[in-house]
């Protein structure tokens, strides 16, 4: 499998570059991009899309939003599979995703942890077996991430409120106002080197129970990424996430 990595200079992209050097799912990596150069003897980088040659079986994308729709348009133009790690997408950009999808194979996953997809699903369990809870969500990240709150974050709320369709969002509290019954408050953190820890706290008059995922490396979600690439390679155009990849396992 010959992987491009968009967003080959950060964090991310070099930890998914070393997985393919060490051979993970047999994966190799022919080429790299990114908007700054980026200086690897291993394989060839970019700045430019148009300047890229290389045969790709997949690109695996841990860049950033603004950068999407470049990448989305040289996809669709070589009908190369993406998988979308990239968070903070503004609406505009959503749309691009899911017209891409019309016409490439693409995975898109706000965490690319297999642990936050059944923290999704448990979630999801609690909210349905205790439906007049109150519920939380408290993200916790590094203090250089830029957006807030996580698209994780997000992800949790919003499979919640596919069981609770009144639910409302509520990003931090601040003044004298109660909290309302259908509110699902959101609040994040960010400070030290913090990869990623997520909660769902689900409260009633008589207990409490609490839903915890803690990253203890960010390999995790290169391993993620790895897999997702391995899925998506071969499937026909259309938008595919987590729960597509661990039913279809």
């Amino acid at each position: 499998m010959n992987i491009l990595i968009c967003g080959v200079g950060g964090r991310m992209g070099r930890e998914v570059a070393k997985l393919a050097l060490e051979g993970v799912r047999g994966a190799k990596v022919v080429a790299g991009y990114d908007i700054l150069p980026v200086d690897t003897r291993e394989f060839p980088t970019y700045t430019d899309w148009s300047a890229v040659t290389e045969k790709i079986d997949c690109i695996i994308d841990f860049s950033h939003h603004t950068g999407t729709e470049a990448l989305l348009e040289f996809a669709v133009s070589k009908g190369i599979p993406v998988v979308l790690c990239t968070t903070g997408h503004t609406e505009e950009e959503a749309v691009l995703i899911d017209e891409a999808a019309k016409k490439i194979p693409l995975f898109h996953s706000a965490n690319m942890s297999l642990g936050i997809a059944l923290l999704v699903e448990l979630a999801k369990t609690a909210a349905k077996t205790f439906p007049d809870a109150d519920i939380e969500i408290i993200e916790k990240h590094h203090n250089r991430k830029l957006d807030a709150p996580s698209g994780t974050a997000l992800l949790l709320a919003n499979a919640i409120k596919e069981i609770r369709e009144r639910a409302r969002f509520i990003f931090g509290r601040a003044g004298q106002a109660k909290r309302e019954a259908d509110e699902i408050g959101i609040h994040a953190i960010r400070m030290g080197n913090i990869i990623g820890e997520h909660q769902v706290i689900v409260g009633t008059d008589t207990q409490t129970i609490t839903l915890k995922h803690e990253a203890h490396s960010r390999s995790l979600f290169a391993e993620g990424a790895m897999a997702a690439a391995e899925f998506l390679v071969g499937k026909t155009a259309g938008l595919y996430d987590m729960k597509s990849m661990i039913d279809a396992q």
